[in-house]
């Protein structure tokens, strides 16, 4: 025992040291120092920085458990080539194109586990210092004795952080020890049970390690369950924390990035489509007026072919943006252009523009009568 103490009091001393930080952060802002829930918030801080540091490997664990994931069908097809053979030689050979698969696809079987197991020598060291609170004497890093006693007397709903359930005094205190570790299982349960639930394809939930992450999904829960019974609060605290952490980032990553064929993907599938179904909507209401076609009917007078500006007419015969000339000053032939600034006549009513105007029949002769 005594040297897994030695071995641990370096992460013990890492420990004491973020706890101890964050407790000083809080007692700067206005927080009592000697508040239960002062240090209940140094753990939580605690807790943060831990799992921000494991954010790479849990990236890992995510690239992992797909690869597994997409690998499933061609293992079960190594595992029908050899069922029903027992003998050492097949389990061998089986056990050896499940490794070489393994090595040709770059996938670690046991990175999805990683997190957890370097999590361990952390809790572990936590668990200790917890422990050894109540110890006069004990130090270890920032902790003195004053920070040591304040640590030993706080207390959240009457129970102190290094309170046990075997080891209360009082039922109250079994009461919240009771409480925690069912928060602390159920949110176990939960982060398991969504990244086993919604980001396995149905392909892969038949395989053999679909059934053994099945099988963790309710024994690990129970475990912690038991084993909570000896944990002082403030692990629990702890372990609490971070299982909420880990719910956190499985649901973002399950959102954004889900296992193909997964019911996760279907979901993002479907959220896309219903999004750009209300894109084109939206879309579609404020440029619809634009591209209505123009009602059918006579063609539209001088003012309406202006851009609807009335008032100011084209030159006839002048192209749009062009010039009624061509060369220098030579007037285009046949078509007469008006002066600067003046008005082009309107054409007769009754005839087309451009048409010319014909003599009515019938007026010499009566001048000449005249």
């Amino acid at each position: 025992m005594s040297s897994l103490s030695s071995l641990l009091y370096p992460l013990e001393w890492v420990v004491a040291w973020i706890m101890v930080g964050w407790h000083t952060l809080f007692t700067w802002v206005g927080l009592p120092a000697a508040n239960g829930w002062t240090w209940v918030l140094s753990i939580v801080g605690l807790v943060l920085v831990i799992r921000t540091l494991l954010i790479p490997l849990f990236v890992r664990q995510i690239r992992s458990s797909r690869k597994l994931q997409l690998l499933q069908p061609e293992i079960k097809k190594i595992q029908d080539k050899y069922k029903g053979r027992s003998d050492p030689d097949s389990r061998q050979a089986m056990t050896r194109e499940t490794m070489d698969l393994y090595k040709t696809s770059g996938t670690n079987p046991f990175a999805s586990c990683l997190p957890i197991l370097l999590q361990m020598p952390i809790f572990l060291a936590l668990f200790n210092v917890l422990n050894n609170i109540p110890r006069a004497g004990y130090s270890v890093g920032p902790f003195t004795d004053e920070l040591r006693q304040q640590a030993n007397d706080a207390t959240i709903f009457g129970a102190q952080l290094s309170d046990t359930f075997l080891g209360a005094e009082t039922m109250s205190t079994q009461v919240i020890a009771v409480v925690l570790v069912l928060l602390m299982t159920a949110t176990q349960f939960w982060s398991q049970r969504q990244l086993f639930m919604k980001n396995m394809p149905p392909a892969a939930l038949d395989s053999p390690f679909a059934k053994q992450q099945k099988l963790l999904l309710y024994v690990l829960p129970v475990v912690f369950a038991v084993s909570g019974l000896w944990f002082p609060l403030g692990v629990i605290m702890y372990w609490f924390t971070s299982n909420l952490f880990t719910t956190a980032q499985q649901y973002v990553v399950i959102q954004r990035m889900p296992s193909p064929g997964s019911p996760a993907e279907k979901a993002l599938e479907e959220r896309r489509r219903r999004k750009a179904e209300r894109k084109a909507l939206r879309g579609g209401s404020s440029v619809a007026p634009a591209l209505s076609p123009a009602p059918e009917g006579p063609a539209l007078g001088p003012a309406a072919s202006n851009g609807g500006r009335p008032g100011r007419t084209k030159p006839a015969g002048a192209a749009s943006g062009g010039r009624a000339t061509s060369g220098k000053g030579a007037k285009a032939p046949g078509r007469p252009v008006a002066a600067a600034g003046s008005t082009p006549a309107a054409p007769p009513s009754g005839r087309a523009a451009g048409q010319r105007s014909q003599p009515k029949r019938g007026t010499r002769s009566k001048r000449k009568r005249g």
